[in-house]
């Protein structure tokens, strides 16, 4: 890689009172590529994120942004940086249209007015720019939509503020073959349009369909950070489940390996 990565972790620790839950944890995002950021429940995952998102302040280490030392202390500081982050509850409200749902809490205004046409006009460009088709009106009300389509709007709600690393946590949990496929589609996209992104994601397919590197944290650790192209499903799921596949892993006289 030429380009230093957009998002460079280095030893970040995070404790919540006597438990130690991330341990010397490293992560890399690069521009154009996704990176599959995998693990059992209680691994990791969540906390690593939110420390990213500035929900959680991290206890110790590095946190660079396009190779310089940041502080990220709230997820306003966050999103300064152009960090958007995608939770699986999605955080849309349903008595709202599209359009409203992509400006809710940034609304542009015209004088006193919301400037409804601009917005709009951003909204479409947003939507078009990551060639979305399923989407018939953008003055439908996100009640009237589908699991996929609804996950599209957050997804263009997230790229529509100048991102250049966004996390998908889960995107397709709840969704059937077809909008599956169109969403991995999206996230794909997302990548080939220049952005580092982060897919957080229990599905091993999902991982190996749209990811460039797997990072599998395994009990607070990160057991590995691999090419996607350079391990198969059974060494992603070792590393899992045991932080340790064949010469690839956490030392086994660590405290996070599997004993």
């Amino acid at each position: 890689m030429t380009q230093p990565p957009v998002l460079r972790l280095r030893g970040i620790d995070k404790s919540f009172g006597p438990v130690q839950v991330l341990h010397d944890v490293a992560l890399t995002a690069h521009a154009g590529e996704v990176t599959a950021l995998v693990g059992d429940n209680g691994a990791g995952k969540s906390t690593l994120v939110k420390c990213i998102g500035g929900i959680h302040t991290a206890d110790g280490g590095e946190y660079l942004f396009e190779d310089r030392p940041v502080q990220v202390h709230s997820p306003r500081d966050a999103a300064a940086l152009g960090v958007e982050i995608v939770y699986q509850d999605l955080a849309l409200c349903d008595n709202l249209d599209i359009v409203q749902n992509m400006f809710l809490g940034r609304e542009l205004r015209r004088g006193l007015v919301l400037d409804e046409a601009t917005m709009e006009e951003k909204a479409a460009a947003t939507l078009k720019a990551l060639s979305v088709r399923t989407v018939t009106s953008l003055r439908q009300k996100v009640a009237s939509l589908s699991g996929g389509q609804r996950q599209t709007v957050a997804i263009a709600k997230a790229v529509l503020w100048n991102s250049r690393l966004v996390i998908l946590d889960e995107p397709t949990a709840a969704l059937g073959v077809a909008q599956t496929a169109q969403v991995l589609e999206l996230v794909r996209r997302l990548a080939d349009n220049g952005l580092a992104v982060i897919l957080i994601s229990h599905n091993m397919n999902d991982v190996f369909a749209v990811s460039d590197q797997i990072a599998a944290l395994h009990l607070g650790r990160m057991a590995a950070q691999v090419r996607t192209c350079d391990v198969t499903h059974a060494q992603v799921v070792e590393l899992i489940t045991s932080g340790r596949s064949g010469d690839l892993g956490l030392d086994p006289n660590s405290k996070g390996a599997a004993l």
